[in-house]
């Protein structure tokens, strides 16, 4: 039986692309959770093996504004507190450290846009998923938040040049990173033609 991977979309302008991909390949059957389209956000993680949380233009503080950013950090803890296993890219990365009780902020040296270096740290090579990627590598960054203080218990996995934290792992099957793993050619440019 397929792993049944539970991916929180929050606009259509960031899918799980590449990351979808790999997925499925790899064997797992992906529920994509739509909520700026409507999709009811599921309450527990009941039914699914896994949980990814992809980017978003919003905040992980809006939650007034984006009626379902509650939900989801209900299902970060949740997943937390059963091993789940569970990747949060960009915004999802800051969802889960603000759900876990660290701190996100806007960046005090601005936007982190482009294809940037990531500065892996000597834990990324003994960790369980970023040990067989950190290596001498680049990834997309875009973004104007950042993850300032991780929660209690977490492990910085990278660091960019500036400073900014670039990958963390949450709990013994959480992780989130800063930059966008997923992101194919196309929606790299349709992200291009949109930026004001």
């Amino acid at each position: 039986m397929s792993a049944r991977i539970l991916v929180i979309e929050h606009e259509p302008d960031d899918p799980p692309a590449w990351f979808g991909v790999w997925l499925q390949d790899s064997g797992c059957d992906l529920h994509v959770c739509q909520p700026w389209a409507g999709d009811a956000l599921p309450t527990d993680l009941s039914g699914h093996d896994g949980l990814l949380v992809m980017g978003g233009w919003m905040s992980a503080h809006h939650d007034e504004e984006v009626a379902w950013l509650s939900g989801v950090k209900e299902l970060v803890r949740l997943a937390a507190g059963d091993g789940t296993p569970m990747l949060g890219i960009c915004l999802g990365h800051q969802v889960a450290a603000v759900a876990l009780g660290g701190e996100v902020r806007t960046n005090e040296l601005g936007q982190q846009i482009g294809l940037t270096d990531v500065g892996w740290l000597p834990d990324a090579h003994v960790d369980p998923l970023m040990s067989a990627v950190a290596t001498p590598r680049r990834g997309i960054h875009w973004n104007s938040d950042i993850v300032t203080r991780l929660p209690e218990g977490a492990v910085e996995l990278a660091r960019a040049a500036r400073g900014e934290v670039q990958a963390a792992r949450f709990g013994p099957a959480m992780w989130g990173v800063q930059w966008h793993p997923e992101i194919d050619e196309p929606l790299l440019r349709r992200w291009v033609e949109d930026e004001p």
